[in-house]
């Protein structure tokens, strides 16, 4: 299949079948050369560079003043989709009242490139617009739509190199509002891919043997497919465990770790929930694996092999540790997250117990929060819109600075080179923190 498009008129792509792979025209030369991989200071992929929420230790955030400005602030239109930063270029995700949109922007400007429509706009009772964040590799991006329609775009032009359809290429039908359960057929395909070497898995979701669906990044070529679960709302993770490379995926069903070279599923844990709203990325610390749910409260596993047998134990279970969107992080041998009743609290990563609770969290009205480690302190962006520095204690909560950066969000923000990038369902800011320190 060719895609064509006159340079005057916007793009409108119809579905890419993956067994039909879409080239682009070859790039400008210059830009390859001008172009840099991703950097110690980009935030490339969903929860930044290591994919763990954590900033190099060379950006600590030691202060944060309460008339803190924008470097620049432009308009954008809604989703829930968070920005990426790779090279000093910025791609993001709207939606215009049409189509979901991926656009390119100068990070340091927020002057546009290019943008180009992936799919047709899908909207709900929480909000319309794209909720996957797009994913940087070399001279490439990758983005997705709410109705599973995947796009490799080259960063040159946006112009379409490969695209699959989770319907047509796998028979997952997206049925919006009108499915029965919290799968990504509800409320939208959220979750983000991962690219591991030459290859990008995706969390497609058919329960006909593609829970998760390997591809060559380059081309699109399907390397492998494995599993027989729905897609939640979690995104894969790069994992060893037991000293063994994995793939581990939170589906709507379970808990499991797949062999990234053919997708074979070395263990797996049942964790079934009547709404399958299962939101967070699972949390790696060493051989353990830690999730969460608004249902089940937080579970930790620890991963063991046993010749060619591999096991998942349960450590710990705290049912009133339950969050529902947000995913905790860890600074040593302790997890910050988004409580269960409206608070942020701290909890001992090798038992469950938990250590404090602040309650009246974000104004005491809202129920998510994004948490980026920043050395020894906690960047923390609350549903209403507040940023808040936070000293990552787990002796008591410590507030050390906040200020108002935006709307109402659900957008996991983007940290690069000292810029922090936010966005809400109207605007996309930019701050600069580090020189406030």
């Amino acid at each position: 299949m060719v895609i064509k498009r006159s340079p005057s008129r916007p793009l409108v792509l119809p579905s890419v079948s993956s067994g039909k792979t879409v080239r682009a025209m070859a790039p400008v030369v210059g830009f390859f050369l001008s172009f840099l991989w991703c950097s110690a200071g980009d935030w490339p992929q969903w929860h930044g560079p290591t994919r763990d929420c954590h900033l190099p230790h060379n950006e600590p955030v030691t202060s944060l003043p309460n008339d803190l400005k924008p470097v620049w602030k432009i308009s954008i239109g809604g989703g829930f989709s968070s920005p990426v930063v790779a090279g000093g270029k910025l791609v993001y995700l709207d939606e215009n009242g049409a189509q979901e949109v991926a656009h390119l922007i100068d990070a340091k400007t927020g002057k546009e490139t290019w943008n180009v429509p992936v799919a047709d706009r899908y909207e709900d009772e929480w909000g319309a617009g794209p909720r996957s964040t797009p994913f940087f590799d070399g001279d490439r991006v990758y983005v997705q739509s709410c109705n599973g329609e995947f796009r490799c775009l080259g960063l040159a032009d946006g112009k379409v190199i490969w695209g699959t359809s989770f319907e047509k290429d796998f028979g997952v039908k997206f049925l919006g509002s009108k499915a029965n359960s919290g799968t990504a057929t509800r409320r939208g395909n959220n979750g983000s891919g991962i690219v591991d070497g030459d290859a990008v898995v995706l969390p497609v979701g058919s329960t006909d043997g593609a829970t998760l669906v390997c591809f060559d990044k380059r081309t699109g070529k399907v390397l492998w497919k494995s599993g027989d679960d729905e897609a939640a709302y979690s995104s894969p993770m790069l994992a060893t465990l037991a000293g063994v490379k994995q793939i581990v995926y939170l589906s709507a069903d379970s808990l499991a770790g797949y062999d990234p070279k053919n997708g074979k599923i070395l263990w797996r844990v049942p964790l079934k929930t009547d709404a399958k709203r299962h939101a967070c990325s699972p949390v790696i610390i060493g051989d353990t694996v830690t999730v969460n749910s608004h249902t089940f409260g937080t579970i930790c596993f620890k991963v063991a092999k046993d010749g060619a047998n591999w096991k998942a134990v349960q450590l710990w279970a705290n049912k009133e540790l339950k969050t529902n969107l947000g995913t905790a992080v860890a600074v040593g041998d302790y997890l910050y997250n988004q409580g269960a009743n409206r608070d942020y609290v701290c909890f001992d990563a090798k038992t469950g117990q938990l250590k404090w609770s602040q309650p009246g969290f974000g104004q005491g009205r809202k129920d998510y929060s994004s948490t980026i480690v920043a050395g020894k302190n906690l960047l923390v962006l609350t549903e209403d819109g507040t940023l808040l520095l936070l000293a990552a204690n787990p002796s008591k909560y410590t507030e050390l600075g906040r200020a108002q950066v935006c709307g109402n969000t659900w957008s996991f923000p983007a940290f690069a080179d000292g810029k922090l990038y936010v966005r809400d369902g109207r605007q996309l800011a930019c701050y600069n923190l580090l020189s406030t320190n």
